[in-house]
């Protein structure tokens, strides 16, 4: 038997079109808006405004290219990313380089910042606030940009950080698009953004940056790092680095080591971004932005900030409004493939908004070092991180006291802070809680503030638990620890102004 002929002619014959032939009849029910007319098989298909509107952002992104190009700078075009104007925030330049924890040291770099408040002779009576992955400088409005921030309730006068006490500073995390130094950057070597040439960075790295600044500004110790989410990642970090510079420490709805599921549901969002056929290998800046695969990296980023009980309580299973004339009198109404539900609109929004206002490498960079973000003494030692000492000096005292000679206020202050609120100890220990305790001793004597959130799914309150834990462990008596009910899920230090802005202020002050 001849293989190689047999082999041959099947090949002709599976080649060969089938007599049968299948016609993709239309199906208007699955359809959100088909066109009306009479009806033509051939080409009577069903149409997708929600696929369509990739198509229709994709021209208008290339035409608000081409009505700028003439005034674009030498150092190329300027993503169309909605980034805050660079008047209304401070750029630091360090000219340096930076050591990092994966990388050789990067030569140099920018850092963002905005401030609140006032500095006092003494320079004793700042905060630092770390942001969340993907938030800028804007933490709150300022003369120079009257905008709501981020955390607008939450900053100002008698507010949770009292710009009538504190001075409050805010940067954009280095491997941001908002004004520091990331991946979109310009290369000095190249002349290029560096897209994905960029450094692998580390949560560690972010926190040296800004202590960079800090050092330029003439500020040697914090009255407190705070921080929520990635934030209180950094703010953790910070208060580990620098145990004798860093008065109190704030975490909020953080973890101390990110978890499988929080890997997880960051890893699926830089997946669907890196498959958009625009990412290009993170070398899109001068073409268009996956934009595609920033909206659903959103879309499932969402998801994760908010929790199922407000989702019920928001939207239910409601649908979108229809016009009379779509529906139908004598069946029921026609579902779409596109957003039907109202929690469909809702991500479909939040996609569409966010797609074109972040860098998508900044995106991929920031969450991987989420991602990398362990303070067990294993993980420490393999980054060559030898652990600090503990802090030797006496907490803070707040500006309040501060102002005020020496008196029992100060000696009870003190001791209100060795109070901790305590929680049962975990029925089942995770077993790494013995290592992250190791690698919390450098915060053995820093006052910490933890608060969780009951209904995170993203952070889920287990993890506060967990560094609650940890620090104790490691002989910590200054750990104030709070959760929180309510239904906001991760997003609820945004949104909960009384309970978290509440726990704050009596922290700080």
């Amino acid at each position: 038997m001849n293989v190689g002929k047999s082999t041959s002619r099947t090949l002709r014959l599976l080649s060969k079109p089938s007599v049968r032939t299948y016609r993709s009849h239309p199906i208007r029910a699955a359809s959100q808006c088909s066109a009306p007319g009479p009806s033509n098989p051939q080409n009577d298909r069903p149409h997708f405004p929600c696929v369509d509107a990739h198509a229709a952002r994709e021209s208008r992104i290339i035409s608000s290219r081409s009505a700028s190009s003439s005034a674009s700078s030498s150092s190329g075009p300027e993503p169309p990313y909605a980034r805050p104007n660079p008047t209304s925030y401070k750029v630091y330049h360090h000219t340096s380089p930076l050591p990092l924890v994966y990388a050789d040291p990067l030569p140099s770099f920018d850092l963002a910042y905005e401030t609140w408040g006032e500095l006092s002779p003494q320079k004793d009576n700042v905060i630092l606030l770390h942001t969340g992955l993907s938030a800028s400088s804007h933490a709150a409005s300022t003369e120079l940009n009257p905008a709501d921030g981020w955390w607008e309730k939450f900053i100002g006068p008698g507010r949770a950080l009292d710009t009538n006490q504190f001075f409050i500073i805010c940067t954009n995390v280095l491997g941001g698009c908002y004004g520091s130094t990331g991946p979109s950057s310009i290369d000095p070597s190249t002349g290029e953004p560096y897209a994905t040439r960029f450094p692998v960075l580390s949560i560690f790295d972010m926190v040296r940056a800004q202590f960079c600044l800090l050092d330029h500004l003439g500020i040697d110790r914090l009255y407190a790092s705070v921080g929520s989410s990635m934030g209180a990642m950094q703010s953790l970090a910070a208060g580990w680095l620098y145990p004798e510079r860093v008065g109190k420490v704030v975490s909020i709805s953080g973890t101390a080591r990110s978890s499988p599921s929080a890997i997880a549901m960051r890893f699926a969002q830089r997946s669907v971004l890196m498959a958009d056929p625009n990412w290009k290998n993170g070398f899109y800046y001068d073409g268009l932005p996956p934009h595609t695969g920033m909206k659903l990296a959103r879309q499932i980023a969402t998801i994760t900030y908010r929790s199922g009980p407000e989702w019920d309580l928001r939207f239910g299973r409601k649908l979108r409004p229809l016009p009379e004339n779509e529906l139908p009198a004598d069946r029921p109404r026609p579902p779409a493939l596109c957003p039907d539900f109202l929690i469909e609109t809702y991500l479909d929004h939040q996609g569409e908004e966010f797609c074109l206002k972040y860098d998508a490498n900044s995106l991929i960079y920031i969450s991987k070092a989420m991602d990398l973000f362990d303070m067990t003494a294993p993980a420490l030692a393999e980054l060559r991180l030898p652990l600090p000492p503990p802090r030797s000096a006496p907490p803070p005292l707040p500006p309040s006291l501060a102002a005020r000679p020496s008196s029992p206020a100060h000696a009870q202050y003190h001791h209100l802070l060795s109070h901790s609120k305590s929680h049962p100890p975990p029925p089942n220990p995770p077993l790494h809680l013995p290592d992250l305790a190791t690698g919390l001793r450098p915060l053995a004597n820093t006052p910490v503030l933890i608060l969780g959130v009951q209904s995170d799914i993203l952070f889920p309150v287990e993890q506060q638990r967990e560094v609650a834990d940890a620090l104790r462990i490691a002989g910590n008596q200054m750990v104030s620890y709070y959760e929180l009910g309510g239904v906001w899920g991760h997003d609820t230090f945004l949104l909960d102004v009384q309970n978290v802005g509440g726990a704050i202020r009596g922290f700080l002050s």
